[in-house]
């Protein structure tokens, strides 16, 4: 049952690309590329030289290594076929034939999302928004089912709000994160003004 409304979902929202096809440029961006932006800013956060930026990445990026490794645990044990493995769809991009339950897109996009939001919750209103688009366009390229996505939504931010609950308990553990941030910005400072001795301003 679960699954035939799966499958009739999936082809819902997979045939806009018929019906709605002017949005097909964007759905295949998105779908493609999307994830760049989240590359992109995980960077310029980084790069800002906000120590509550600095922090809001490492869990970022730690929520997503841990959620990205439990995705492919079940990847292993609860293999699942692509859509168009056994289905006629409207497959927008190219992909290989691999396991698509849970999404990692969704997943990926998700679990950054929510960490930027337990930070900073104006900004990460906005990414929850380009994470939401990045599934669905998912589905509507033909690379994922619903369930997919959703699953991978759950994964993500369920990882993202744990973590960050446990370095707020685990004050041992948020310590350390703090400390290697701070090893970090330390050879950073010395660089900068290595840098600076080199090549004076005129």
């Amino acid at each position: 049952m679960f699954s035939q409304m799966d499958y009739g979902l999936f082809v819902d929202i997979n045939n806009l690309a018929v019906t709605h096809a002017f949005f097909n440029p964007v759905m295949v961006f998105l779908s493609q590329y999307g994830e760049y932006l989240f590359y992109l800013g995980i960077v310029l956060y980084w790069f800002s030289r906000s120590s509550k930026n600095r922090r809001m990445v490492t869990e970022a990026l730690l929520s997503a290594t841990i959620a990205l490794g439990i995705n492919a645990l079940i990847g292993i044990f609860l293999y699942r076929d692509r859509p168009f493995v056994h289905h006629h769809v409207i497959q927008l991009i190219q992909h290989a034939a691999n396991a698509s339950f849970p999404s990692d897109h969704a997943t990926g996009a998700f679990v950054i999302a929510t960490a930027i939001w337990m930070f900073r919750k104006r900004d990460g209103w906005l990414w929850l928004l380009l994470a939401s688009g990045i599934s669905f366009s998912r589905i509507w390229t033909g690379v994922h089912y619903p369930s997919d996505v959703i699953a991978g939504m759950i994964i993500g931010i369920s990882i993202a709000t744990i973590i960050h609950g446990l370095l707020i308990l685990w004050k041992g553990i948020d310590q350390f994160v703090n400390k290697c941030i701070g090893f970090y910005e330390d050879i950073e400072k010395r660089i900068w003004k290595e840098n600076k001795k080199h090549h004076p301003i005129h």
